[in-house]
């Protein structure tokens, strides 16, 4: 006899939950996409202006460069229409092989490219096609992961373990200057822009092999299988998101405006800090090492934020947050300006690893539960990557608002400013309480029935 959706027997004696295994799947692949963005962008605020990009105009060199970063986040809104389809009708666990791959083999490619010098427009046309690339594989690595890992968690439980792909992010962003410094401290400039910063990019083919190993041996969802085995995954299911659950994807999309936050502090903030042009001094030294602090902290944070939010719910964990971010981050871009060094590492800290990690544990469980496992992934997807498109292109956004006056860093706070109330506004527009919904009522009409306590160390 098929058992209903609704019983509860459908997620406890047909399939078994992995949620540890799913949250280490989700750590690993995280990582890999954010070393290898955080690589990137540290390689395009120190290295590439010079090696990709013709002499004669420093500013307008570091701009074009810091845009190449962006050309990613133009990818990612139409590849999560592509990774939307398949995550939410084929299922989780092709998209999570998939995007690790295609990362991995455009980072590695990223490093094997030639220099402007020796091959002319050519160097630069290269590098944007690759980024493109990382760019198509972003667009599902995050919804995908945050999909498995929020699908094979127990129902009380789910904030901590989709905050594991958050927590791989950070993780990421520790490795990427951690591989970057012993270059930048061993090697002559010469050596650096001739040869020296392909290795970063080389070190990301142990990253994907690690990766691959371990999402390869991973089940599919309980959710999923569920739905699958019932016949209920829709056929097209962006028709399905767009015509039922489209409201779902505009706060997302607006909610996913203080990822912009991030890319201030590891593109935008290095390039501030360092460059000639701003005539600041803080090294580049420094500026890693303060990535490499805050990064550690954010990894023991996020979970701890992710926990909280378990219990007393998404939003007041998640505004809370936004409020702080605002304030550190205003603080932090001043700091910088006046070149004052402990200031900068201390509100950078407090920035990066505490406060900012408040929304970003919240926000997988969050966006998760904006939607039913049938338009999960999609959803999450479409709506992130849309509204991430201004994180990416946040460092030459700032780098122009600045026009070369280190003065103008109000400018950039305010802009900063502006995307965490819009992030806010969306966060409040969404329903309360979804983190004592079912996973399988997430997002069913009407109002789903609140899920009993589960007892320490049982899972649904």
């Amino acid at each position: 006899m098929q058992i209903p959706k609704g019983n509860p027997m459908a997620d406890t004696t047909t399939v078994q939950r992995t949620p540890r295994k799913a949250a280490l799947a989700a750590w690993s692949g995280s990582a890999l996409e954010y070393y290898d963005l955080a690589i990137y962008g540290t390689a395009a605020a120190l290295v590439f202006p010079t090696i990709f990009f013709p002499e004669g105009n420093q500013a307008a060199a570091t701009v074009a460069s810091l845009a190449t970063f962006g050309v990613a986040y133009i990818a990612r809104p139409f590849g999560s229409f592509l990774m939307g389809h398949i995550g939410d009708r084929f299922g989780r666990k092709q998209i999570l092989i998939g995007t690790l791959l295609l990362m991995g083999v455009s980072t590695f490619l990223i490093g094997c490219l030639p220099t402007y010098d020796q091959i002319g427009l050519v160097a630069p046309a290269l590098l944007v096609t690759l980024r493109l690339m990382q760019g198509l594989s972003a667009a599902g690595e995050q919804a995908g992961a945050n999909s498995m890992s929020f699908e094979h968690a127990p129902d009380n439980r789910r904030g901590f373990f989709t905050s594991w792909t958050l927590s791989g992010t950070q993780g990421g962003q520790v490795l990427a200057p951690l591989v970057f410094l012993p270059v930048i401290a061993l090697l002559s400039d010469e050596q650096l822009h001739a040869w020296g910063w392909r290795i970063p990019f080389w070190v990301s083919a142990a990253l994907l092999v690690v990766g691959f190993i371990i999402r390869t041996t991973l089940d599919e969802t309980p959710e999923f299988r569920s739905e699958k085995s019932h016949a209920e995954v829709p056929p097209a299911p962006l028709a399905v998101l767009f015509r039922h659950h489209w409201r779902g994807v505009l706060r997302v999309f607006f909610a996913s405006f203080i990822a912009m936050v991030n890319t201030v502090f590891q593109v935008f903030a290095l390039s501030f800090a360092t460059a000639d042009e701003y005539g600041i001094g803080i090294s580049s030294t420094t500026m890693l090492w303060l990535a490499i602090v805050a990064n550690i902290i954010a990894v023991g944070t996020i979970p701890m934020w992710a926990s909280l939010s378990d219990r007393v719910g998404r939003k007041p964990v998640f505004l809370s947050g936004l409020v702080g971010t605002a304030v550190t981050a205003t603080v932090f871009l001043w700091a910088i300006s006046i070149g004052n060094t402990p200031l900068v590492l201390g509100t950078g800290i407090l920035l990066a690893g505490v406060v900012y990690s408040m929304p970003n544990a919240c926000w997988p469980a969050t966006y998760a539960e904006y939607f039913p496992t049938s338009v999960r992934l999609s959803g999450m997807a479409v709506g992130t990557q849309f509204g991430f498109a201004l994180a990416g292109f946040t460092p030459a956004i700032a780098g122009a608002l600045m026009g070369g006056n280190r003065d103008n860093w109000y400018l950039v706070a305010l802009f900063a400013a502006g995307a965490v109330v819009i992030s806010a506004i969306a966060v409040l527009s969404g329903p309360s309480g979804t983190h004592r919904v079912h996973t399988r009522d997430l997002g069913q009409s009407p109002a789903p029935a609140v899920a009993a306590p589960v007892p320490a160390g049982v899972t649904r």
